[in-house]
């Protein structure tokens, strides 16, 4: 959906490893006690794409950026795809064993393939329509992969790949089910899809907020109706994550009304056929990513969006501060303990305990 708003500024290159001095020694009731906070890099960047490949932490951004933060040589390396005049802006990425994979938003859609070898870039889909939006992207295994859209007709934008990448076709409308007039997706996190082995979840939201199953890496596809306000160009879900393939978690909100903490979480523990509201009035506002804390049993959930850092321990009922640091709009954990989140102008190491 075009209307997230992208902060901008400046800020100088910094290398930086020096531990945060924000909540270095508060403690927490329960699950992890204490958070510390090393600066990978700063820099003028939005990111809302990254990616976990070993060693690596892959990102997409603005300005036709891609890139990585090397964890182990603590350096970084940093490319431009420049098409025409364009500037890109990638805020969907994916990855198999060979390739990194980079999709932009808006008019026209570029996704590039990136060469984990030798970082060389080619460009494998091309579309054009005055409507086109992708928001989201993610692989099955080394073969398949998917990424969703907004609408340029009356369904999803969904496009496939079957060859590991190199060629990409978008599904025909009549195989898809029919999206509501004015509901869409949000390019926020890159966390739109969920997938658990062959079992896919798409979120949308705008005038509905529903949330998308296939049962068979996109061949046939059921929708559910949830309790996440709706009804606004900038309510709905904005991000999902499951634990396993029954126990999930769905937040988003009301991008206009940051503060407003109703309406905005929800949870299913039967693979999400239904959903049931958490958190009333609790914890964050606006969510622009959960994740599930590895090793967690689907219980303590991590949120980055208009509160900071936000942590549960008990599925989304109870919320603890971490942070107050707003400029975080993705995050993905490296084992139980540590995380990435990246935003404006930043990417950290998230250190629990």
């Amino acid at each position: 959906m075009k209307k997230v708003i992208l902060f901008c500024g400046v800020f100088l290159f910094l290398m930086s490893f020096k531990t945060a001095n924000y909540n270095n020694k508060q403690t927490f009731f329960g699950g992890f006690t204490s958070m510390t906070i090393d600066t990978l890099f700063q820099d003028k960047i939005s990111i809302r794409a990254i990616v976990i490949d070993k060693n690596k932490v892959w990102y997409g951004g603005d300005n036709s950026r891609f890139g990585y933060y090397d964890l182990d040589k603590k350096e970084k390396f940093e490319e431009h795809i420049y098409k025409d005049t364009l500037k890109l802006e990638f805020r969907s990425i994916a990855q198999n064993s060979k390739n990194i994979f980079l999709l932009s938003v808006a008019n026209p859609a570029l996704l590039y393939s990136v060469s984990k070898k030798d970082n060389k870039f080619k460009l494998v889909y091309k579309e054009v329509n005055a409507k086109v939006f992708y928001d989201s992207m993610q692989f099955w295994n080394e073969k398949e992969g998917i990424a969703i859209g907004d609408p340029t007709e009356d369904t999803f934008s969904i496009i496939v790949t079957r060859d590991g990448g190199e060629t990409w076709t978008k599904l025909l409308s009549d195989k898809l089910p029919t999206n509501a007039i004015g509901e869409s997706a949000f390019a926020a996190s890159n966390t739109n899809i969920v997938i658990q082995g062959d079992d896919t979840w798409l979120v949308s939201g705008g005038k509905k907020a529903r949330v998308f199953y296939s049962p068979d890496k996109a061949k046939t596809w059921k929708v559910v109706e949830t309790p996440i306000v709706q009804g606004k160009t900038m309510t709905g879900i904005y991000t999902a994550d499951f634990y396993d393939s029954k126990r999930g978690f769905i937040a988003g909100g009301d991008y206009d009304l940051p503060n407003k903490k109703s309406g905005n979480k929800a949870f299913t523990i039967d693979g999400g056929k239904t959903w049931e509201l958490i958190g009333q009035d609790l914890g964050f506002g606006y969510a622009s990513c959960v994740q599930y804390v590895p090793g967690g049993n689907g219980k303590e959930i991590i949120c980055v969006g208009s509160e900071g850092i936000q942590y549960s321990q008990n599925g989304g009922q109870n919320w603890t501060q971490l942070s107050t640091d707003t400029k975080y709009f993705t995050i993905r954990f490296l084992n139980r303990n540590t995380a990435i989140a990246a935003g404006f102008n930043k990417m950290v190491r998230l250190n629990f305990k």
